[in-house]
């Protein structure tokens, strides 16, 4: 009777937990049977296993063979236990194993070698391994939970998980070659990382001509993190304003970015890697799942893959009002969490939501040239899709006016150079002070970091009786007039500051 023990890893989220992989063989009629909560996938390793084996120029153990995934009430999904399972089958066999003194293999445990591996690969039937799916999210997991411990991936894998600082990561092209490291006969070489990609050139804001009003709004929001809803009518600049707010943020943390491309990978973008703040902007079409994340096997959706980045949501009235609403909790938690039978899945969803939309279906309401079509009760019915507890959770409300029709004529707008130092210094006075950017203070935090004098104090209290503001809307006003003033280089909060903040507050739909 012979047992194998080696260790593997379990994606559950953006976590990978970890999972003993217990092989026993014992006398028996031949049989092969995976269990702790085995996946279809994992079940069909067994036939990829005796394969692979076989044309690794090793021979496949009679007997009666029992693989165990612990812990038995995870689920176990793809194919990346089928090398662990290989290998304990060749060490359970006593083909490869530590000596146990008399010259004779000892097959009870594993060799010395792989005391502190962690291992994962999927076999073709040559024996060949293949590429694992969201390596990233693995190495992580055991650079975080296993600092000492040293994981063997696939060739095309491993490149991926080189990158993550602090773990060793080597590299295999096959069964053979894992197995020659185990017996000691050669050591598999390290992995080398891919190049770290350069960004590429975000869209300049000097594109945008006039819209001072929005431009300066645009600046607050990248300042402190805020959410921002525009409205305008069409051709006002909304989507050009959007789609240049990631090139006003500062460049991501190397572990921000690893964690980024981490949730790409899930998604199935393993490419998706860069100092650059992520921007998503789904289509308005877009479904509960597409957006928050879900499936039988839970993937990020839209706000996971927007983590630490930016989320555009345009013509906003547009999407479905369920939809909308899956908004709320991960706007105010930063995280979401998909609820299964078996398991729950967590995905990180910190984001900024950049939303815009017009004044009526038409788009052309209170415009100075062009008729608005709409009757009172279509404009309520659009305006009334988005409610007000989500309009509560978006700090800055701006309304844009028509563009110029003689804005080509006039001079290009400040180019985003200047601001994103700007907003670099004001991100740096922040995370010096409080060690977070200003919109993700909360509770006793704003009373400490958000100090008024009284005349901002009084401006401020009568602002909100006037506008039946809630308490939220009130945090949210502190932390807007908060990275104003930090713009201004001022620790205490002025009535100007206030007054800028409330103002973004009232322009509503």
């Amino acid at each position: 009777m012979t047992l194998a023990v080696l260790a593997s890893r379990a994606l559950s989220g953006l976590d990978a937990h970890a999972v003993r992989v217990e092989t026993h063989l014992g006398p028996g009629l031949p049989s092969f049977n995976v269990v702790g909560l085995p996946d279809v996938e994992v079940r069909e390793s067994r036939e990829r296993v005796r394969a692979a084996i076989q044309n690794s120029g090793f021979e496949f153990p009679p007997g009666r063979i029992t693989v165990n995934l612990s812990p038995a009430d995870m689920p176990k999904e793809s194919g990346r236990f089928d090398l662990p399972i290989a290998l304990g089958l060749l060490l359970a066999s006593g083909q490869l194993g530590a000596s146990s003194g008399d010259g004779v293999p000892d097959a009870r445990a594993p060799a010395p070698a792989l005391a502190d591996l962690v291992l994962a690969g999927e076999l073709s039937l040559t024996g060949a391994l293949v590429p694992v799916a969201a390596p990233l999210v693995i190495a992580l997991s055991v650079a975080r939970e296993a600092p000492g411990a040293t994981l063997i991936l696939p060739a095309g894998s491993a490149e991926q998980a080189a990158w993550v600082p602090g773990l060793r990561v080597l590299s295999a092209r096959s069964l053979a070659d894992v197995a020659a490291h185990a017996a000691g006969a050669c050591r598999l070489p390290d992995a080398i990382p891919r190049p770290w990609p350069v960004a590429a050139p975000a869209p300049c804001l000097s594109d945008v001509r006039g819209q001072a009003g929005a431009r300066r709004a645009l600046e607050v929001a990248a300042a402190g993190g805020h959410s921002l809803l525009m409205i305008g009518p069409p051709g006002a600049g909304k989507s050009m304003l959007a789609a240049r707010l990631p090139g006003l943020l500062p460049p991501l943390a190397r572990s921000e970015a690893l964690e980024a491309a981490a949730l790409a990978a899930l998604a199935g973008m393993p490419d998706a890697l860069g100092e650059q703040p992520p921007f998503r902007a789904p289509h308005h079409s877009a479904s509960v799942a597409a957006l928050v994340g879900g499936g039988s096997r839970p993937r990020p959706g839209e706000i996971s893959l927007a983590h630490r980045g930016v989320l555009f949501l345009d013509e906003l009235p547009e999407f479905n009002r369920r939809t909308l609403e899956a908004l709320r909790e991960p706007l105010e938690a930063g995280r979401v969490v998909i609820a299964r039978a078996l398991h729950t899945a967590q995905f990180p969803a910190r984001f900024q939501l950049v939303a815009a939309m017009n004044p009526c279906p038409c788009g052309w309401r209170g415009h100075p040239a062009r008729a608005c079509a709409c009757t009172p009760d279509q404009v309520a019915r659009y305006v009334g899709k988005i409610s007000g507890p989500l309009l509560d959770r978006i700090d800055l409300h701006v309304s844009l006016p028509p563009s110029d029709p003689d804005w080509m004529s006039g001079p290009p707008g400040e180019p985003s150079g200047p601001v994103r130092e700007r907003v670099a210094d004001c991100r740096q006075r922040q995370m010096a002070r409080q060690g977070k950017p200003n919109a993700a203070l909360a509770g006793a935090e704003l009373d400490e970091h958000c100090r008024m004098d009284g005349e901002a104090r009084a401006l401020l209290s009568q602002a909100m009786r006037r506008l039946a503001g809630s308490g939220r809307a009130l945090h949210r006003a502190l932390r807007v007039a908060r990275s104003i003033a930090d713009l201004d280089g001022e620790d205490i909060l002025a009535a100007r500051h206030v007054a800028q903040a409330v103002q973004y507050r009232r322009a509503g739909v």
